[in-house]
């Protein structure tokens, strides 16, 4: 049987099999305690007083249901009462908490009741013979019998659904909603309470969980707002899934709700956040065609997208129809448009805006104010970063932990490590990132002692050290020439139960090879199980490291590892290109340093300039210039822009070896190009054009 009610229009009861049959509309009666455990008719109104302070006698289950009933019209004394009870450290069972759940739901105390429930879902972990599916089979009791019970009891029913979502227990939120009640009957839950839940799961990144919900709820004839519509094409763009995100508005359209700002703009955030932008942008067009509002939050969500892109000019372009349109950018907006120009290293631009923001009224962030310093940071501009930090903390903003980072970065970059250190004591919560930044400072100065002091300091205030504290300190233990300490702090690590990581074990083979100790570091390397990329280059690397030339050994077994990770389809990185082919042509191995380059051709990887000058260099060296040239021009037909260094050391092979027509085209191309050629080179040519011309 399906029940509706007009005084809860979206809570719905009814009987499996799921046939419709009559549908019948519930009035409210006088009210009743539905729990027979209230039902102490020996006691009426008249007797209403006010609740007393709760003496050192504590009253038993029967006291409390009679004083409850007194004040069964009075919902907020019910409640104060109550609570003095649990003040008291009275302990409530299932029949006192049905009552008081009874008259906060028949007075419609929404809040109060949400309050209510997290207090009982406290009860129920401190005392596990309290039953909360126990509760409510006392409240629900034969509640199908629609004609004389209280059906203002299913508010408690969705009341706990809330409760549970906002403390994030969201199991056995789920498990409450689809347990089947006596008598088979299934409870619809509030859409409102609904869209609570599965809005959080896809927060929490629960966005599996979401769908099964929503198709299992459609399937019991739950009815859907614009609301749980909106949430499922975000979830649907959580998981990249865009083709049913669009579906979504056409399961809409069939079942008659019509979408708001909310559904497009979901759909636009989730396009943007998937890297499609231009699509996003799109159907913000598409709004504005069809009269359909467009607020601030689409506008923001297209220009982070647009940044995040590093499309810079759309999002300006963006920014520029939006104040067209009357809408006032927000700190948000300036923030994205900032953290772009940052990102793309247009410093400039990016202060050019904060300096708008600034002129507009709106009031910069510590999260602005870090991704500028985290610009001049990355750009070398230690020394700004500082100034910049010292005149922003004499204005007055406020500079959060991530700030005063990145100004120990700066200073420790400078060799002021200590003046880091003296900052610690303007920061409330110093916390592993700052003691980590400091302890790579000490090791860049050549402050072991330091650094490993600093270490001890952090455990003593029982920070949790992680992988990347212990990276920090074991790549600079090595670089000081500790590597006893730094294989002791692997040990340690381990005793901590602090899993290494790629990182970790590349720092120990390259320390170990820069020490000489390529047997220990070959012995750690084949004891790996799980080999990764990062892993493979560190000991190539390591290998390269010793004297190659006099240790060709060395150097056949760097090839062949890179060989491996090659076979692997494994990906090397630019400074493993560069130091195997360093070696290789350093050794004047350039059969096998021409099979490794057409090797990494064949595999569409990516070869620098770096790469095509060093084994240029090698060819000219072994007056192989013929080779030299081709592979110049090679280089140059790939799309790989020659540069100063690669043009000189071309020029200067070919006029060692005779080739002055040549070089003087190749010259005169670099300068046609807004190079500049050093002066020894521009003599060089000089004197070339000038036997030409004798010639």
């Amino acid at each position: 049987m399906l029940f509706r009610f007009s005084n809860f229009p979206s809570l719905i009861l009814f009987k499996k099999p799921f046939s419709i049959t009559k549908t019948k509309t519930i009035h409210f009666t006088k009210f009743t305690f539905s729990s027979s455990a209230l039902a102490i008719s020996n006691f009426s109104d008249t007797h209403f007083t006010k609740p007393s302070k709760i003496s050192s006698f504590h009253p038993n289950t029967f006291q409390v249901l009679q004083k409850l009933y007194l004040y069964q019209n009075h919902p907020s004394l019910a409640l104060s009462y109550f609570t003095q009870l649990n003040h008291h450290s009275s302990s409530h069972n299932i029949q006192t908490y049905s009552s008081i759940i009874s008259i906060m739901c028949y007075w419609n105390c929404i809040r109060k009741l949400d309050s209510l429930f997290i207090d009982i879902i406290a009860h129920s972990k401190q005392d596990p013979s309290f039953k909360i599916n126990d509760l409510f089979d006392s409240l629900f009791e034969d509640v199908v019998d629609v004609e004389n019970k209280n059906q203002y009891l299913l508010r408690a029913f969705d009341g706990f659904v809330k409760a549970c979502v906002s403390v994030s227990m969201f199991d056995e939120a789920i498990d409450f909603l689809l347990q089947t009640r006596k008598k088979n009957v299934v409870i619809l839950p509030n859409v409102l309470s609904f869209n609570f839940l599965v809005n959080r799961l896809v927060v929490h990144d629960r966005v599996d969980t979401a769908l099964f919900l929503f198709d299992e709820f459609k399937s019991f004839g739950l009815i859907f707002n614009c609301y749980t519509y909106a949430i499922m094409i975000k979830a649907r763009c959580k998981k990249g899934d865009l083709e049913n995100a669009f579906g979504v508005f056409d399961e809409m359209k069939e079942v008659g709700v019509n979408p708001d700002s909310y559904c497009y703009a979901a759909l636009i955030e989730g396009l943007c956040n998937n890297q499609r932008t231009d699509l996003g942008y799109e159907m913000l067009r598409q709004c504005r065609t069809m009269n359909t509002v467009v607020d601030v939050y689409a506008y923001t969500a297209i220009i982070r997208g647009f940044c995040n892109e590093m499309k810079l000019d759309l999002a300006e372009s963006v920014f520029l129809e939006m104040e067209k349109e009357g809408l006032v950018p927000d700190v948000y907006i300036y923030s994205a448009m900032i953290h772009g120009y940052c990102k793309s290293r247009n410093l400039d631009r990016a202060l050019a805006i904060h300096d708008i923001m600034i002129s507009k009224g709106i009031e910069t962030n510590c999260v602005i104010i870090s991704c500028i310093l985290h610009c001049l940071d990355e750009m070398g501009e230690a020394s700004e970063v500082v100034a910049r930090f010292e005149k922003l903390k004499q204005s007055g903003v406020f500079l959060d932990g991530v700030a005063y980072n990145i100004v120990f970065d700066a200073l420790c970059k400078l060799g002021k490590v200590d003046d880091a250190i003296n900052m610690r004591e303007d920061i409330v919560d110093l916390d592993i990132k700052h003691y980590t930044t400091l302890i790579n400072g000490y090791c860049l100065q050549g402050k072991p002692v330091e650094a490993l002091s600093l270490f001890k300091e952090m455990e003593e205030k029982d920070l949790k050290t992680d992988v990347v504290t212990y990276n920090v300190l074991v790549s600079g233990l090595f670089k000081n020439n500790r590597a006893c300490e730094a294989i002791d702090l692997l040990e340690y690590m381990d005793s901590k139960s602090v899993e290494p990581n790629s990182i970790t074990h590349k720092a120990i083979i390259e320390g170990l090879c820069s020490v000489g100790k390529i047997e220990e570091a070959e012995a750690y390397f084949n004891g790996l199980k799980d080999k990764s990329v990062e892993i493979y280059s560190a000991m190539v690397n390591g290998y390269c490291e010793v004297d190659l030339i006099e240790k060709s050994y060395e150097l056949n077994k760097a090839v062949m590892l890179l060989d491996t990770m090659l076979k692997m389809n494994a990906k090397p990185s630019k400074q493993t290109h560069s130091k195997i082919f360093t070696a290789l042509c350093c050794t004047e191995n350039m059969k096998c340093a021409r099979a490794l380059f057409n090797s990494f051709v064949e595999r569409g990887f990516t070869l620098d300039v770096v790469i095509y000058t060093i084994m240029i260099h090698s060819y000219c060296k072994m007056n192989c210039l013929q080779e030299a040239y081709e592979l110049f021009q090679d280089m140059k037909i790939r799309g790989i822009k020659p540069d100063v260094i690669a043009y000189t050391v071309i020029l200067e092979g070919l006029l060692n070896g005779g080739h002055a027509k040549i070089a003087v085209e190749l010259y005169n191309e670099m300068c046609f190009n807004g190079m500049t050629p050093g002066a020894t080179l521009k003599r060089c040519i000089q004197k070339a054009i000038r036997m030409q011309f004798h010639r």
